[in-house]
């Protein structure tokens, strides 16, 4: 098969977010629901510095996404970071260094019969090529013995713990906050 990753400007990305969207929640396995909330999210963070996106297309049309911004206090994410770290005893002096300096990996994301062909690890390293930041953090839903596709990439690419079965308001499962030193 062949595919291409292609950087989106923001313009394009408002566009396309119903369509990234939909990848989203097929490949989570959430509620299509969601979807008009979602777009909106997405939407908002179009305007976060640091903002940047790929793609993965095919010729079916758009097969993954990954977007991200730098991490902020005025963000709901940076603050679950920092009660997740807080529930935990910190935040360390080390764990301070990450959260003052981090680039959101917000959303990354390819459809099921897709995966496996090695596009997520494409959309990892192309966002986090330039990234503006010292570190790279992301979320992942926590599965027995990391044993799936999510955490093998990110193990592969050098993420570390730097939350294990955190509780996010909106999601009854627990995730893991991973965190790599930037460049990958």
């Amino acid at each position: 098969m062949s595919f291409e990753i292609r950087r989106l400007t923001p313009p394009e990305f408002s566009v396309l977010a119903p369509q990234l969207v939909e990848i989203y929640i097929e490949a989570m396995n959430y509620r299509p629901d969601i979807l008009h909330n979602r777009i909106a999210s997405w939407r908002n963070d179009l305007i976060r510095p640091g903002f940047s996106a790929l793609i993965a297309t095919h010729d079916n049309g758009t097969v993954g996404v990954a977007y991200g911004f730098l991490g902020s206090p005025d963000n709901w994410w940076d603050a679950e970071l920092r009660r997740g770290l807080r529930l935990q005893g910190g935040p360390t002096e080390k764990q301070w260094d990450i959260v003052r300096n981090y680039f959101e990996l917000a959303e990354i994301h390819v459809l099921p019969q897709y995966q496996g062909h090695g596009l997520g690890k494409q959309l990892l390293e192309g966002l986090l090529w330039n990234a503006p930041a010292r570190y790279a953090l992301l979320s992942t839903p926590e599965v027995p013995n990391e044993d799936n596709g999510a955490f093998r990439l990110y193990r592969s690419a050098g993420f570390f713990d730097i939350i294990r079965n955190h509780r996010y308001p909106a999601d009854a499962r627990p995730f893991a906050i991973l965190g790599a030193t930037l460049p990958l």
